[in-house]
C-alpha cells in the first residue's frame, strides 16, 4: 500500500530541500491524471495560439477536439474543482469556445476514452482517422431517410420535371452561386432528383447563421427531415450537385393581338361522363385541362374510343380563348401547377392494354379559373397546386 505522507513528513522534505509536488500528485487516481493531462494539452494550444480552441468546422480537427473537450471539461463539476488550481489562464471560466454546430455529448466514458491518448503513450496528433460532426450528421441522414408513405402524390411532380429538363424547360446550374434553398425547389444530388417539399420556420445557429427543418422528398421514394444548412453542405461537396431553375416558359404570349383579333390558342376544361365507380364519385372534381389551337368539338368527337379521355364522352365546361399563345409551353405549365392533383387512375384501352391518361386532375373548377386570370396577370409560373388547401401557393 502506498505511504501516505502527513504534514509532518512535508515539512522535513521541505527543510531538506526536497520537491514535494509530484510526491503528493501520486495519490491522484489515473482518472485525475488524464483530465488534467488533457487539460494541459488544451493550455498548451491556447499559449501558441492566444485564443480558445474553437468549432468552426474550417478548423482543425484537433482543435476542434479540443475544443469539445473543454466544453466537456466546463460542464463537469468534478472536473472544474480537480482543475481550478491548474487553470492561470481562466479556461474554466471563459466563453471563447462557443460551439458553431450542437457539441455531441460525451459521457464520462467517452470523455475519459478521448482524454486517454493525452496521458498514455499515444498522442491526440496521432489519431488515424477522426469524422467531424459535419461527417456523422451527413452519415446519420442518408442512414434516417425513411420511406416516404405519400410518395404518390410526389411523384408526378418527378416526372414532370424530368420531361420538362428534357424539354428544356428547365436547366441545371452547378449549386454554390445561388445557395439558397426554399420550399418547391429541385436539385440533384448524388444523381438523384431531390425536391423541397417543406421549410419549417427560419432560426439562428449558435454561430449566427440562419437555418430551417426541411421535408426532402427524394425520386426513389425516400424521404429525410434535415436541416437546410446539411442539405447545403452535402451539394456543395457533390461535384455533380445541381440546382434545377424554375420553368422557363418563354414568351407566353405574343407582345401584341394578331391581325383582326384572331385567337391562336384555347384553354380547354373538360368533364368525364364516364361511369367509372371513383369517377362518379368525384365526377365535380376531376378535370381535364388542354390547350388547343383549333376547334374543341374536334378534339373530343370520338372520345369514348380514345383512353386520353377515359374511353368516355365528356362535356365541355369551361374554355378561355388566348391571343398569340404558345401553346405547347402552356400547356406544360398547367401540367406542372397541377402535378400534385394528378389523377392516379389506371384504364385499360379497346385492346387490353394498361393505360394511365396524365392530363386529368383532381382540382375545383375554380381554381382553373383563377390559374387561367394568373396566366394573363403573368404571375402564375411561380406557383403550384396545393392538394391540401385546394389553393395556389407560392
Amino acid at each position: 500500500m502506498a505511504k501516505q505522507f502527513t504534514q509532518e513528513d512535508d515539512d522535513l522534505l521541505a527543510e531538506l530541500g526536497v520537491e514535494i509536488e509530484n510526491q503528493k500528485q501520486s495519490n491522484r487516481t489515473p482518472r485525475e491524471e488524464r483530465i488534467i493531462a488533457g487539460f494541459e494539452e488544451i493550455q498548451r494550444f491556447v499559449e501558441r495560439h492566444g485564443r480558445a480552441p474553437q468549432h468552426s468546422e474550417d478548423k482543425d480537427i484537433f482543435e476542434r477536439l479540443y475544443a469539445v473537450r473543454l466544453d466537456r471539461l466546463r460542464a463537469l463539476e468534478e472536473c472544474r474543482s480537480l482543475l481550478v488550481q491548474f487553470d492561470h489562464q481562466g479556461m474554466l471560466t471563459g466563453a471563447e469556445s462557443v460551439p458553431a454546430e450542437p457539441a455531441e455529448t460525451m459521457d464520462d466514458d467517452e470523455l475519459l476514452a478521448e482524454l486517454e491518448g493525452a496521458a498514455g503513450t499515444s498522442a491526440i496528433t496521432e489519431l488515424r482517422h477522426v469524422r467531424t460532426s459535419a461527417e456523422k450528421r451527413a452519415a446519420e441522414e442518408i442512414a434516417n431517410r425513411e420511406r416516404c408513405e405519400d410518395f404518390d402524390s410526389f411523384q408526378p411532380l418527378f416526372k414532370q420535371v424530368e420531361s420538362e429538363l428534357k424539354a428544356d424547360i428547365r436547366q441545371t446550374r452547378p449549386f454554390g452561386k445561388d445557395a439558397s434553398v426554399d420550399a418547391g425547389n429541385f436539385f440533384i444530388l448524388n444523381g438523384q432528383l431531390v425536391y423541397v417539399a417543406e421549410k419549417g420556420d427560419d432560426f439562428q445557429t449558435p454561430n449566427g447563421h440562419p437555418d430551417a427543418r426541411l421535408r426532402v422528398i427524394y425520386s426513389n421514394g425516400t424521404e429525410s427531415n434535415i436541416l437546410l444548412r446539411s442539405l447545403q453542405r452535402a451539394l456543395y461537396k457533390d461535384e455533380t450537385g445541381r440546382r434545377l431553375t424554375e420553368p422557363d416558359m418563354g414568351p407566353l404570349f405574343s407582345e401584341t393581338w394578331e391581325d383582326d383579333d384572331i385567337e391562336s390558342g384555347t384553354i380547354y376544361v373538360l368533364r368525364s361522363l364516364s361511369n367509372h365507380p371513383f369517377i362518379c364519385e368525384h365526377r365535380e372534381l376531376i378535370h381535364k385541362i388542354g390547350v388547343t389551337g383549333g376547334k374543341v368539338e374536334s378534339r373530343i368527337a370520338n372520345a369514348s374510343l380514345d383512353a386520353t379521355y377515359l374511353l368516355a364522352d365528356v362535356e365541355v365546361i369551361a374554355s378561355y380563348k388566348l391571343a398569340g399563345i404558345n401553346r405547347t409551353k402552356l400547356e406544360n405549365l398547367f401540367h406542372r401547377i397541377f402535378a400534385p392533383a394528378q389523377l392516379d387512375l389506371t384504364i385499360h384501352d379497346r385492346f387490353g392494354n394498361p393505360v394511365r391518361p396524365r392530363e386529368w386532375f383532381l382540382v375545383p373548377l375554380h381554381v382553373i379559373d383563377e390559374a387561367v386570370q394568373r396566366i394573363r396577370e403573368g404571375s402564375l409560373t411561380a406557383l403550384i397546386y396545393d392538394p391540401k388547401t385546394a389553393r395556389l401557393v407560392g
